[in-house]
């Protein structure tokens, strides 16, 4: 492997900050540091079109280890997008069409060079290799792994000892996307912690195909602004990349006090010494406003540099809300599921059970434990969905 010149003693601390685990940790600890220029491996489902902060933590360690020399490879998934990932997912994802797919990979490459280095990216599409494979290529890429060890899988065992359905489509996602990684000769994987099977597969097919397998380096995923589930925009918890100056102050302005260092940490350039005098300062009484002012504030110069503070700072105040909005529904009894319809916080019922599984629906600020219990409403109760998202209601 071509080596890098002035290598930066500090890199592996640097390249591996934040990290949940990694495999093969002294592996990868001596490439790092004798200098191996690493094919450095993230892939991106363009499933939804916007990018949040949560999505940002491997985009930021992939631009660490590019800003050390090692060769980015963004893997935009045009076909396993289509597929859906049924990482910590009860049931089967709909599938997407390759319309849908193509729209969000464009804004999603927009969105990703407010992070990355786009000129020393290497952009792949899975399209380039799927598309020439012919059915004898798939049979071969199946019979590289076995169905006990696919369905040993926590969200497969978990629906088949429920006598849930797993598709035949699902089985191959960890294939194709372990497949990516023989197609880019990747020699490091990056992924959040939901991904860790797929990139364990994707070292045995490396090995399957004669390649020496990459190593993996997982990072924590990012809990939303309800401090609890993880950062997702059907739980109306999070901060998105192309919001405004002001929306994203106000959002970085409702972080929960327990997550600033969190944040601090993992969505922000701070430097480790930054770090270490925001958590002095926290444990030593200061008022964790003005620490996360200064996290609001960076989170909005990263992405709007040319941003005023005074400005965003004075717009967001204009979102203070006078208090939930009423609507008005009938007195009869009926499901939380079809109340939470009534009232225009959900599209169907299915999705109202979808955000329970999820804890995102609450009334009177208690979590919703089923989506079919009945109720009656009564005034003033208020029904909420995710942090944002609340109404009164008032019977007619």
């Amino acid at each position: 492997m071509k080596k890098q010149q002035n290598l930066d003693h500090g890199a592996w601390e640097a390249v591996t900050s934040g990290a949940v685990e990694i495999v093969d940790r002294a592996h990868l600890k001596s490439r790092v540091e004798r200098g191996d220029r690493l094919r450095v491996k993230l892939g991106l489902d363009p499933t939804k079109p916007d990018l949040h902060l949560g999505h940002t933590v491997p985009l930021r360690a992939l631009r660490r280890y590019q800003q050390h020399g090692h060769q980015a490879v963004l893997i935009i998934g045009d076909w396993t997008a289509r597929i859906g990932d049924p990482s910590g997912q009860n049931v089967t994802r709909p599938q997407l069409t390759k319309d849908d797919v193509d729209g969000a990979a464009q804004t999603y490459l927009d969105q990703a060079w407010k992070i990355l280095d786009e000129a020393e990216t290497e952009v792949r599409l899975q399209s380039e290799w799927f598309d020439q494979m012919r059915l004898e290529d798939v049979v071969q890429l199946t019979s590289r792994y076995t169905v006990a060890r696919m369905l040993a899988r926590d969200d497969f065992a978990k629906r088949t000892k429920e006598g849930r359905p797993v598709g035949m489509h699902e089985l191959l996602y960890p294939l194709l996307q372990a497949y990516d990684s023989v197609a880019v000769k990747s020699d490091l994987e990056l992924g959040g912690t939901d991904q860790t099977f797929n990139l364990l597969v994707g070292r045995d097919i490396q090995e399957a195909y004669g390649q020496p397998p990459q190593d993996i380096q997982t990072m924590p995923l990012l809990e939303g602004l309800d401090g609890i589930q993880k950062m997702s925009k059907s739980l109306d918890n999070y901060i998105g990349i192309a919001e405004s100056p002001s929306v994203m102050y106000r959002k970085a302005m409702s972080v929960p006090d327990q997550l600033i260092i969190r944040y601090l940490q993992l969505v922000t350039d701070v430097d480790s010494e930054q770090l270490a005098a925001e958590a002095r300062a926290l444990r030593e009484g200061a008022n964790p406003r003005d620490v996360k002012q200064r996290l609001a504030e960076r989170i909005v110069r990263q992405f709007h540099p040319n941003a005023e503070t005074t400005e965003y700072r004075e717009e967001s105040g204009g979102f203070k809300s006078a208090g939930p909005a009423a609507i008005d529904v009938g007195p009869a009894e009926r499901t939380i599921a079809q109340l939470f319809l009534d009232a225009g916080l959900v599209a169907s019922k299915n999705e109202a059970r979808r955000l329970v599984g999820q804890k995102g629906l609450r009334v009177n600020g208690q979590p919703v434990r089923s989506a079919d219990d009945k109720l009656i409403p009564i005034d003033d109760m208020v029904l909420q969905r995710g942090l944002h998202r609340v109404v009164r209601l008032k019977v007619r």
